[in-house]
């Protein structure tokens, strides 16, 4: 399996009236890519500009940063073509690497915009290197920048970030300096596409929590009346656990709970529920073991909401 590490650059609307009367958001200018063997050594890159068909005007912060302007894009070739000469230059058998979550949704987006064959009709699994980076050289939790990263590795810094081809570039060297198989074992993955039944949910099990991505729901309180959704069995044994604090919300879209597995102790569900790209509901559920601090913490945020809302209620009936 080879490994495409990808970047782009987008530019956007450059006044509100022009984003108003336009669906995409974000419209791809640049394609830059790193083909890299299942040794995780260079095989390939491509890169190419694109002429845009959508923002005829560049964005003054987005030209700032990648250091591009309209007239280095007028002779190039339409999205279309570039787009579909990528996933040619792909291939069969690879997975997409980026730094960060955005670079993979915004490609199916300007996919879909021209009704080009999708990249997958399913959930994308790929490699967030950002997080990876963070899993093999800090805390598992900082989400650190390409150039941090870069510098902390000892990068040599031959040419300047933001531009498609050079970040993919830095990005796969980061890639090479992570010398652990098992970093590799930690996929992210691209919700853009949803599952499309109950048989397509994701739920995986990684080294300290487990995953559960949903298909779609009408809404929220059908999407927490599914009992896969609110289920708090143990990730780790499968075995059925008590609850210490209930399913219970902080805002309506994020929810906690707090079980004990006779086997495993203490775990931490947490469900967030979020929107897709059609207005209908997902939930994204994870579980992780956590010590007695970690379960203070959340019966203190429990205790906090329950406080804020009855003062709240006072107030609204004049007792404060």
């Amino acid at each position: 399996m080879n490994y495409i590490i990808f970047d782009l650059e987008w530019n956007q609307a450059a006044d509100l009236r022009t984003r108003r009367a336009n669906s995409l958001l974000f419209e791809i200018i640049e394609i830059g890519a790193v083909k890299l063997n299942e040794k995780r050594e260079k095989i390939d890159d491509f890169h190419e500009l694109i002429k845009p068909q959508v923002f005829h005007t560049m964005n003054q912060v987005t030209g700032d940063l990648i250091h591009l302007k309209m007239e280095q894009l007028e002779n190039c070739r339409s999205f279309p073509e570039v787009a579909e000469d990528f996933v040619r230059w792909c291939g069969k058998d690879y997975i997409f690497c980026t730094w960060g979550s955005l670079d993979l949704t915004e490609l199916q987006k300007n996919m879909d915009y021209y009704h080009m064959t999708p990249v997958s009709e399913k959930t994308l699994r790929y490699y967030d290197i950002q997080k990876l980076f963070s899993i093999a050289f800090e805390d598992r939790k900082s989400r650190r920048t390409l150039q941090y990263a870069v510098d902390f590795l000892g990068i040599e810094k031959d040419v300047a970030f933001h531009r498609a081809y050079t970040d993919a570039y830095y990005t796969a060297e980061i890639v090479k300096k992570i010398k652990s198989d098992t970093v590799f074992r930690n996929y992210s993955f691209d919700t853009y596409r949803l599952p499309r039944n109950k048989s397509e949910e994701i739920k995986i099990c990684f080294e300290d929590y487990s995953k559960y991505i949903s298909r779609e729901f009408s809404d929220k309180l059908t999407a927490m009346g599914d009992r896969e959704v609110t289920s708090t069995q143990c990730f780790l044994c499968g075995a059925r656990t008590r609850k210490k604090i209930p399913w219970f919300t902080s805002n309506g879209k994020h929810y906690y709970t707090v079980v004990n597995c006779a086997r495993h102790g203490a775990i931490k569900g947490k469900i967030r529920l979020r929107r897709s790209e059609n207005g209908r509901i997902y939930v994204v559920k994870t579980m992780k073991q956590i010590d007695s601090d970690g379960v203070q913490d959340i019966l203190n945020k429990k205790n906090q909401i329950r406080q804020s809302r009855k003062e709240r209620r006072h107030k609204k009936e004049g007792l404060v």
